[in-house]
């Protein structure tokens, strides 16, 4: 039998993950949720066969691990990361799965280990880091965003913001306060400068906070209505095409 442990510092995702390898008659053995855990445990426990290792943890990224424990478990990566990163992977022999994760691929990449077992063996530490922080790869979100009040400039945070709308030609953020303001920039760049695991574009006029969610439910033609407190613009509504990315976009 395989021995896995999940490394994964968000707990849904890591319990989605762990349903998901028991679909494929896989046990995981143990859910580690940070750098310190993961080091702590690797050095008073019998390695595994093959660890899915998120990149990005609470308290560093995770190739930190391996500067403090020498390991021969083949990895997957677990990632959220941009192609060119992906590809860097690619290159240094290292799997991945990209976030959300899919069924279909999760057990593609099972069947790849269980066809090859090949062995991380002497992981490149300070090559895999340099790719994705020397180099500038690891994908950063923005973390305020400026609007215009009057003559003055407001700075606003991101875990102030439930959701972003467009609305006249216009794009603005709407506050958990209940209090919109203009921001000077489109939903299509946005997309590209919001956190995917917190923020999801519904349909063209909105990107949602998964956090700002109150209720989800059905709406006419096989779309959903999202409740969104304080939030009376219009309607927000999942479009029909995005409906099935929009569910594995909660589950993750």
């Amino acid at each position: 039998m395989i021995k896995v442990i999940i490394i994964e510092d968000e707990k849904p995702a890591a319990r989605r993950l762990q349903r998901m390898l028991s679909k494929l008659d896989i046990e995981t053995q143990t859910m580690l949720h940070s750098v310190a855990e993961a080091v702590e445990w690797f050095k008073n426990n019998e390695h595994p066969d093959l660890i899915f290792l998120d990149i990005q943890l609470s308290d560093g990224i995770s190739f930190e691990i391996f500067e403090h424990v020498e390991t021969d478990s083949a990895i997957i990566f677990t990632t959220a990361y941009d192609e060119y990163a992906l590809k860097a992977f690619k290159l240094n022999s290292v799997d991945y799965l990209l976030k959300p994760i899919d069924e279909e691929e999760l057990q593609a990449a099972v069947l790849k280990f269980k066809n090859t077992h090949q062995s991380s063996g002497n992981i490149n530490v300070s090559q895999l880091k340099s790719l994705l922080t020397g180099s500038g790869n690891v994908k950063s979100y923005k973390s305020r965003f400026t609007a215009q009040v009057g003559q003055h400039l407001k700075l606003v945070d991101v875990k102030e913001i439930a959701c972003f709308f467009s609305e006249n030609k216009a794009t603005y953020l709407h506050c958990f306060s209940g209090r919109n303001y203009p921001v000077d920039i489109a939903l299509e760049q946005l997309e590209g400068e919001l956190d995917p695991l917190k923020f999801y574009r519904i349909n063209r006029k909105c990107i949602i906070n998964i956090d700002a969610i109150q209720d989800i439910v059905s709406f006419t033609n096989s779309r959903l209505e999202v409740k969104i407190e304080k939030f009376d613009e219009f309607q927000l509504i999942v479009s029909r095409e995005r409906v099935k990315d929009f569910k594995a976009w909660l589950n993750n």
